[in-house]
């Protein structure tokens, strides 16, 4: 086991940020001061160079941090043989995990719930983030596994797929679009209300545009709203055009708030996967969950 000052010691560096680490450790700043501190005074040097409201790792301070991480894998594999001779020992497990909105809104809420309903021994944070931000959390070690959609060339990131799903075009069920079958030309005569740059959705539908010859920086965009629902809300009671993905607009798609509008030779889709570090793919909760929720999901669809 790890001490409790290593413990602190490792969430400050990866977050490097007292107040971070103080919000996910659920301990005051001042406490965290004072254990850095007392490691400060048993390693006998500095750990952390503090530059204004910033801190950065000293040379001791990365290496510990490296050190650090090896025992943490250590520790994980030393936890997974005991459970293996004995099924009883069920230690306390953090798990944090990274998804995009609509994985975190719409796909995992049921199966985390059948999830820790199994493993009450779990303690479990869920951070949403669109896609780009969860491939930047993953690297700095603020989460272990993600979901995210499509693939980046990241060398030392390992990609496994989840799911795969439709964007489609929407709109108002008072819109007047929704009538209509609309052909590749018509979008750039119809205003466009579209998510935030870096965002999964606004990059495939991007893709898909163009192979078929079009820029999306052509097209009239009236709006970008960071988030489903915000964009969802909006197209609810307005005139634009959007695409979302058919996970997120089931319910409105049912209850006629929302309608697919078919566009000819336009079919967007997305690709989920689950991402990790390379060397952390054995880690034996990361892969359990995993295997439960392809499981888990195969059952809800």
């Amino acid at each position: 086991m790890l001490s409790h000052k290593h413990e602190i010691f490792f969430e400050v560096a990866r977050l490097l940020s007292f107040s971070k680490a103080s919000h996910t450790l659920f301990i005051s700043q001042s406490a965290i001061s004072k254990q850095i501190k007392a490691l400060e005074e048993f390693y006998k040097t500095g750990l952390f160079e503090r530059l204004g409201n910033s801190i950065n790792l000293t040379q001791a301070g990365k290496l510990l941090f490296n050190k650090l991480l090896v025992a943490k894998q250590l520790q994980q594999e030393l936890y997974q043989e005991i459970q293996v001779i004995n099924t009883s020992f069920t230690p306390q497990v953090q798990m944090v995990v990274g998804a995009s909105t609509t994985i975190s809104l719409y796909i995992l809420p049921p199966v985390l719930s059948a999830y820790l309903q199994q493993n009450p021994h779990v303690h479990f944070t869920l951070k949403n983030r669109n896609s780009e931000n969860i491939l930047k959390a993953l690297l700095d070690h603020e989460i272990d596994l993600g979901i995210v959609e499509g693939i980046n060339k990241v060398s030392n990131v390992t990609y496994s797929p989840f799911l795969t799903d439709d964007v489609i075009a929407v709109c108002s069920s008072k819109n007047p679009l929704k009538k209509q079958q609309l052909e590749l030309k018509d979008l750039y005569d119809i205003p466009l209300a579209l998510r935030e740059q870096g965002s999964g959705t606004l990059a495939v539908l991007d893709e898909a545009l163009a192979k078929k010859n079009i820029k999306l920086a052509d097209l009239p965009i009236k709006i970008r709203l960071g988030g489903t629902e915000a964009l969802k809300n909006f197209v609810r009671v307005d005139t634009c055009l959007s695409f979302l993905p058919r996970q997120s607009v089931r319910k409105e798609l049912e209850s006629g708030e929302l309608v697919e509008v078919a566009i000819q030779d336009l079919t967007v889709k997305r690709t989920f996967n689950f991402i990790q570090r390379k060397g952390t793919e054995n880690n034996l909760p990361y892969k359990s969950f995993i295997q439960f929720t392809k499981r888990q999901y195969s059952k809800l669809e």
